[in-house]
């Protein structure tokens, strides 16, 4: 029996049996593909590889002119520096806080915004740090955080709400003077150095403050007079401006009472009794006072409070990390968004029908379907975080730099102002390997997405 072929049948000539060398799919040449990926396989040579192998070669010899071969001691070093050392801390600190932080802030602008009316305005208010640089952004919260309440936005909030419930003292700077009857008594505070008698007027003079702060209300200081039973005085500013104007420890013409100004009697360590000067700077106590010391509580010359050091040792980090917070969490809210635009609504009215409330199905519905886009940002960021250097070398002063300093920084500094090019090479190599997992888990998880 002969075979018929189907071009017999079609009244036409077979098709060519096909070719054992197939093209693409866009049936581009393998040669023309390699052409056109050639500029790009060159740049990235060039710009990732060859840095990349330098930086691990360079990373076993020394610093010297000559470079010779060191072995692990860039390693050693790197590791033994205490400077090194709170860098390598400090970035463990970014990579817990910095990520899971903005993840959740935008978590939750995405979820809220999809209720708000004016939810789109919202979200490009938020977004809106994203467009302005690092180096901005480094010199705006520098100026938040700068320690003058009169400049620096943070401290100018928190004196205020500070000052609502503590009052500053009107005269932080009096002081007593010469041939004083008073004297320290620890904490800010001065005493008489004698006991006091009814009966006997008391003179407390101080000096310190000039007579244009004085505060408001403030009256010529009146000459204590006796009172029988009582103990009576006169606290005042004993200043007089002119040489050789007025006598030292009375009351002349021109100088100012202290109003306000607490006068304690203390007797064994205990206050006994206390009463605030009126606006002359004249006080009464009654017969409890007599034989008592008199006090002036340090309450009396508390500084004004000028608010917190945010760029000091202690706050520096977490303060820069609220500004890198502040420009990515617009970045985390827009992709959980668009994540949380493709949850089936049927899921979410299913719980809510089954009488879960809120909180239940955003924990157990919400957050679950968005697991995979929360894994994207949160690698995402915690690659960015390893890489930072902008915000720490601008917002931190030179005084607390080594607190807040980060691999990234100690690299520049190692490289640049130490003169150390193998630390700086060692440090790079680090910060590589610190990386690479990450990103492992990053193209592992894709994968598993791109199986489903």
């Amino acid at each position: 029996m002969t075979s018929v072929s189907a071009g017999d049948v079609a009244g036409r000539p077979a098709p060519p049996p096909p070719s054992s060398k197939r093209k693409s799919v866009t049936g581009t040449r393998k040669t023309v593909a390699v052409l056109f990926l050639l500029p790009a396989v060159v740049l990235l040579g060039a710009l990732v590889v060859y840095p990349i192998g330098y930086s691990l070669v360079r990373s076993f010899l020394s610093d010297s002119a000559g470079g010779g071969f060191a072995g692990f001691d860039n390693y050693t070093e790197v590791f033994s520096d205490d400077g090194i050392r709170t860098a390598l801390k400090n970035n463990v600190f970014w990579i817990v806080f910095a990520p899971t932080v903005a993840t959740a802030l935008g978590l939750v602008f995405a979820v809220l915004t999809e209720r708000v009316r004016w939810g789109t305005a919202f979200k490009l208010v938020i977004f809106m740090p994203m467009a302005i640089s690092m180096l901005a952004a480094g010199i705006i919260f520098r100026l938040v955080y700068d320690q003058d309440p009169e400049r620096g936005v943070a401290n100018a909030v928190w004196v205020g709400v500070h000052d609502t419930f503590a009052d500053a003292s009107a005269f932080p700077k009096a002081h007593p003077g010469r041939e004083s009857p008073l004297q320290s008594a620890g904490g800010g505070a001065f005493i008489t150095k004698e006991p006091v008698r009814a009966g006997v007027p008391v003179a407390l003079p101080l000096v310190g403050v000039a007579p244009d702060l004085m505060p408001g209300g403030t009256k010529a200081a009146k000459v204590p007079v006796a009172e029988p039973g009582k103990v009576t005085g006169t606290t005042w500013q004993d200043f007089t401006r002119g040489k050789g104007v007025g006598k030292l420890g009375e009351v002349d013409a021109s100088e100012l009472g202290y109003p306000g100004m607490r006068i304690e009697a203390v007797k064994d360590g205990k206050v006994v009794e206390s009463v605030k000067a009126a606006d002359d700077g004249s006080f009464t106590l009654s017969a409890k006072a007599d034989g008592a010391q008199l006090r002036l509580p340090g309450s009396n010359f508390r500084e004004p409070y000028n608010g917190v050091d945010w760029l000091g040792p202690n706050l520096v980090t977490p303060s820069i990390i609220v500004s890198y917070v502040w420009m990515w969490a617009g970045f985390a809210m827009v992709l959980i968004a668009a994540g949380l635009a493709a949850v089936p609504r049927e899921l979410l009215e299913a719980a809510r029908v089954d009488g879960a409330s809120e909180w239940q199905v955003f924990r157990k519905v919400t957050v679950p379907l968005l697991a995979p886009v929360l894994a994207v940002v949160l690698v995402t960021l915690m690659i960015n975080v390893l890489k930072i250097f902008d915000l720490v070398f601008i917002i931190a002063p030179g005084s607390s730099q080594d607190d807040a300093n980060v691999l990234a920084l100690q690299l520049y500094r190692s490289a640049f102002n130490d003169g150390r090019p193998g630390v700086a090479s060692a440090i790079s190599v680090i910060l590589l390997l610190l990386v690479i997992p990450v990103m492992l888990f990053n193209i592992r998880r894709l994968r598993r997405e791109g199986r489903r």
